[in-house]
């Protein structure tokens, strides 16, 4: 995919169906709902995909079982229905992108024995809520066999533990398929496009005024609609449209800290059920990692929130409790924040119980803005954003309903987990180097391989990600920076920041020699890599 072309074909048609803004979860899934059935969209995203709160969440495709909870404690339906609609959508997601998403054990410890018909009768009413959709069945651990589950539990006064299963998923990579299968379906996409003003005629929105990040051109787009998903910045639009509108949005950050592998075995993963706060905590196994997370703590919006070291020393603070391994700073391979955004309930002093439902609205001016929710159910949100948008603004769609759930993203028509061996004999890279291709690409891992075979090299030493995946971030991912590399094309500066710097000399040489960069753009990109890595990703 070639953003130059893109944008020449944003900047000279005429007119789109609708303007989608923003390239999160919630965008591109837009963009792909909307373009599947045969609506014309255009979608813009002001830095790079899933560079926000998409890119930057627990890696869980799940339904919520501190929702769930909080639905039996208060016998409130809400919570309750919207745990059933995510395990629903938890299955279609997997279902969608194979290669990027997997049924995951979790192991719950339990060092009370009152606790023990608790969690057990609430996990197996989580299995029950998700019915022909199940992706596992809970069951009763003896002390025994959760410490050889999970070895790095505290021995110490363990009686018992539950085990259950959620999806696991490779969410940077999720938005970027969202956003390639949407203009395999005719949308127009592009990165690092901000809205610089909204257009209006007649007091009601036409379209936007574009402002191209990277070279500073404006440009105006019309559309019949326009649909904010912007996360956390929604309040900034909505407030573009209208001064001094109220805010919608309760901001909460959330941060995650990586460990080696050790932390945790690679096929199992963790519930803390129950923090200091009355928050639970993961550990799970990612990318031959301990991912651990997450905090929730009110926040301002900004697009590169700092971990905060009180997050960091909570996280270490509960490990603590629950390891029998000693967890300190020196353990910590990287750290990242992301912003989480809440329908606001003004009665409520914090975030942790708020609903993570959707909300969409529609302003006198015609912006229709949907806000809220979380990745598992984005599909359900998308289709319901677009149901409302072809009420809104009188559009004629060729398909009048969603074809989103049995629909395959790129990468996973003809995904095959064993076809990773086949490539690892063909190819003679290693047999880690080739699953992470196939977890990556899909279908496409053998195209990805085969585009320069003296680049399938690691990037970085002691990881598998190769050399060759930065020519296809380039070619065919409209990746623009080198942080667009190392943090969502690829996992690496998520996953270990120093390597991720180590790694950064040799991304610039493939990037500059792909898009001729000269020195003056080779030093501004070393630098915005560096303060990125530095200062929040």
């Amino acid at each position: 995919m070639n953003r130059t072309e893109n944008l020449k074909q944003l900047r000279e048609k005429k007119r789109f169906d609708l303007l989608v803004i923003g390239g999160g979860a919630t965008g591109c899934g837009v963009a792909l709902e909307a373009a599947s059935r045969g609506l014309q969209v255009a979608l813009v995203e002001q830095n790079d995909f899933a560079e926000g709160t998409s890119g930057r969440s627990t890696k869980l495709v799940h339904g919520g079982v501190r929702y769930l909870e909080r639905a039996v404690r208060r016998l409130d339906p809400a919570q309750y229905h919207l745990v059933r609609d995510a395990l629903h959508e938890r299955s279609t997601l997997m279902k969608n992108a194979p290669h990027l998403a997997n049924r995951l054990a979790l192991v719950t410890p339990l060092y009370h024995w009152h606790k023990v018909p608790y969690v057990y009768s609430g996990l197996k009413l989580y299995d029950l809520l998700a019915g022909r959709h199940n992706i596992g069945h809970s069951r009763l651990l003896g002390r025994r066999e959760a410490l050889r589950r999970f070895p790095t539990l505290k021995a110490k006064g363990l009686k018992a533990g539950v085990l259950y299963y959620d999806g696991q998923f490779h969410d940077a990579r999720m938005a970027l398929s969202l956003a390639l299968t949407a203009a395999r379906h005719g949308a127009i996409i592009s990165n690092h496009v901000a809205v610089s003003a909204l257009l209006k005629k007649e007091r009601y929105i036409v379209g936007a005024e574009l402002t191209d990040s990277l070279t500073g051109e404006r440009w105006q787009l019309h559309a019949k609609g326009v649909i904010n998903a912007t996360g956390p910045f929604a309040d900034q639009l909505r407030q573009m449209d209208e001064p001094g509108t109220g805010e919608i949005l309760s901001v909460s950050s959330g941060i995650h800290i990586v460990l080696d592998g050790r932390f945790a075995p690679p096929d199992t993963g963790l519930l803390i059920p129950e923090t200091e706060d009355g928050r639970v905590l993961f550990v799970l196994p990612w990318e031959g990692h301990a991912l651990v997370g997450t905090t929730d703590e009110v926040t301002t919006v900004s697009e590169h929130p700092r971990p905060r070291e009180a997050e960091i020393d909570y996280l270490l603070r509960h490990l603590g409790r629950y390891f029998n391994l000693q967890v300190d700073r020196s353990d910590i391979r990287a750290v990242w924040s992301g912003l989480r955004p809440l329908v606001a309930d003004p009665k409520r002093a914090d975030t942790a119980g708020l609903a993570r439902d959707h909300v969409i609205e529609t302003s006198a001016s015609g912006l229709l803005t949907i806000v809220g929710g979380k990745w598992t159910t984005y599909r359900r949100m998308a289709q319901d954003a677009v149901d409302h948008a072809l009420r809104e603004f009188d559009l004629f769609a060729p398909i009048a309903t969603s074809r989103t759930a049995p629909l395959r993203l790129v990468g996973g028509e003809r995904y095959r987990e064993k076809d990773s061996e086949a490539l690892s004999a063909d190819t003679g890279i290693p047999a880690e180097m080739a699953s992470y291709l196939l977890r990556s690409y899909g279908d496409q891992a053998r195209q990805v391989a085969d585009l320069d075979r003296t680049l399938l090299r690691p990037l970085a030493e002691g990881l598998p990600i190769p050399e060759v995946a930065v020519l296809q971030a380039v070619r065919h991912e409209l990746a623009e920076r080198i942080i667009d590399v190392l943090a969502r094309r690829t996992p690496l500066a998520l996953l270990n920041t120093a390597a991720a710097r180590r790694a950064t000399s040799r991304v610039l040489e493939i990037m500059t020699s792909e898009l001729g960069w000269g020195k003056r753009r080779q030093a501004a990109e070393l630098a915005l890599t560096e303060l990125r890595l530095n200062d929040g990703l």
